[in-house]
């Protein structure tokens, strides 16, 4: 071999090692970007604050530390896909028996439609209510904005058992158009999947639904 062709042997080696450390840099840096996403997946949902303007109902995530302990399924919290009629969870069992029965009757007719309602956050505990809150201000900055979108435990319908937050996006469709035969109304405009009992909505409709929580004068005690 010769001086040049020994040259440019040498030249194409250290160029293809280059290349090769390029390549294993990207795929570091792509698995760490996964990684990072799909650890913000598990961290969405209820017990997470809440959605910004427009998003879709959050999905039930794994239970989050409290200041009194661990808010696991007894204080509500359920796993995706949960339906109105699954009892063996608190978060739909709690729920009062006239707001559970006009959720099944709706299920039942919706089924028909070929759309499935989830339930993706019904009864809560005060705990659970509490940490949703703490989630929120934190997200938020403020307790005034966090309001917008989580009441505090004294005021929430959902530790009353009279308020379900339901999925998909084809059920939520799917209840704005139907509910009100069933008393099932929206409640607020900045949360469409978040649903109450009004059983004079089956003749007279449904009432305009407030902007956000802080324009329901229940939310004021």
């Amino acid at each position: 071999m010769t001086r040049t062709a020994s040259a440019r042997l040498k030249l194409t080696v250290a160029l293809w090692g280059v290349i090769l450390a390029l390549v294993v840099v990207c795929a570091v840096s792509v698995g760490a970007a996964l990684h990072q996403s799909a650890a913000a997946a598990d961290r969405s949902g209820p017990g997470s604050p809440p959605p910004r303007p427009g998003t879709a109902a959050p999905a039930q995530g794994d239970a989050e530390a409290s200041a009194d302990g661990v808010v696991t399924e007894e204080d509500g919290i359920l796993p995706a896909g949960v339906s109105v009629f699954d009892d063996a969870y608190p978060g739909v069992a709690r729920l009062s028996p006239e707001l559970g029965d006009a959720l099944r009757r709706a299920a039942d007719d919706a089924a028909q439609q070929g759309v499935v309602i989830h339930v993706n956050s019904g009864w809560r505990s005060p705990e659970y209510q509490d940490q949703l809150l703490q989630d929120a201000v934190s997200d938020y900055g403020s307790e005034a904005e966090a309001a917008r979108w989580v009441a505090t435990a004294a005021t929430s319908a959902h530790v009353a058992g009279e308020a379900v937050d339901i999925g998909s996006f084809d059920a939520v469709a799917w209840m704005s158009t139907h509910g009100a035969a069933y008393g099932l109304c929206q409640t607020y405009s900045n949360e469409s999947w978040h649903f109450e009992l009004r059983p004079d909505a089956v003749r007279g409709g449904c009432p305009t639904p407030y902007a956000d929580p802080t324009q329901d004068p229940r939310m004021q005690g």
